[in-house]
């Protein structure tokens, strides 16, 4: 993670004060709460990316949803009226199968999750079993019919210690429009409260996964990159784990930051966002 003593030279800003960023060489955008709520897009978030799209910014949206895949997400966008490309989206389930296809090509896979999920890993040719099945590795991420009966068969399956153990993304709550559900993070939770195992990986934001599939898609130094998030837990650490420059918009989830986590700055919506660039 970026030093304590380093993110804390920079300190936080306040919504009223002006940015001392220069313009950046790239944006790297949460999405739910930071750009989109719902289809709606949320106040100054089309003028923010017109902007970058002006001054030939590149930028990427990056979301910690294991379900929806790119396309989703450009028609998302659309509605919003803000036009955005399927390779500009980077998914938790992106990450997931780039961690599976490299570190367990062949095993059997195990999936606590959705259907879309289970889509995307057939997709990547990985072998996709039957919980009923034994598995080399078991996923884990948001199930909205997670029952008792499954966190029973994740017990047994983990208490082989063989059996890799790995999490879509670590966020506890999610955005509805009904408020605050739970996430991945919560099953993840769970399953690790009953096995007494840890996950051997999370592979959403700010993974060091997530962070090389985001490094990758800038031809910059992460120092002239800056990340815009709601989230200190997952955005902003996905940033400062890289030093990149971090943004934190107060218009989605609240949450705590990590010990030595801090944003550059904070705003209250991305209206002000590219003031001084």
């Amino acid at each position: 993670m970026h030093p304590a003593d380093e993110m804390g030279d920079r300190g936080v800003q306040t919504a009223d004060a002006v940015t001392p960023f220069m313009p950046p060489a790239g944006v790297i955008f949460d999405i739910d709460g930071t750009v989109l709520r719902g289809t709606r897009a949320l106040p100054g978030a089309t003028e923010a990316i017109a902007t970058c799209r002006r001054e030939e910014i590149p930028v990427r949206f990056v979301t910690n949803n294991p379900t929806a895949q790119p396309a989703s997400y450009v028609d998302r966008f659309a509605t919003a009226g803000i036009d955005v490309r399927e390779e500009e989206v980077l998914t938790a389930g992106a990450a997931t199968v780039r961690l599976l296809r490299r570190d367990h090509p062949d095993a059997a896979v195990g999936v606590i999750g959705a259907e879309s999920l289970r889509e995307q890993l057939r997709a990547a040719a990985l072998d996709v079993r039957p919980l009923s099945d034994p598995v080399e590795v078991l996923v884990v991420s948001i199930d909205r019919e997670f029952h008792y009966d499954t966190l029973v068969r994740a017990q047994t399956l983990l208490a082989d210690a063989a059996v890799r153990f790995i999490g879509t993304d670590p966020d506890m709550v999610i955005p509805a429009a009904a408020g605050a559900r739970p996430g991945s993070g919560a099953m993840i939770h769970a399953v690790a409260g009953v096995t007494g195992r840890e996950p051997n990986a999370i592979c959403g934001k700010p993974s060091a996964m997530m962070r090389s599939m985001v490094l990758e898609a800038f031809d910059a130094s992460p120092e002239s990159l800056v990340v815009v998030g709601d989230r200190l837990d997952t955005d902003i650490a996905l940033g400062a784990g890289a030093a990149m420059r971090t943004v934190h918009v107060t218009t989605g989830v609240a949450s705590e930051a990590p010990a030595g986590v801090t944003p550059d700055r904070t705003i209250d919506s991305l209206e002000t966002l590219t003031d001084g660039w």
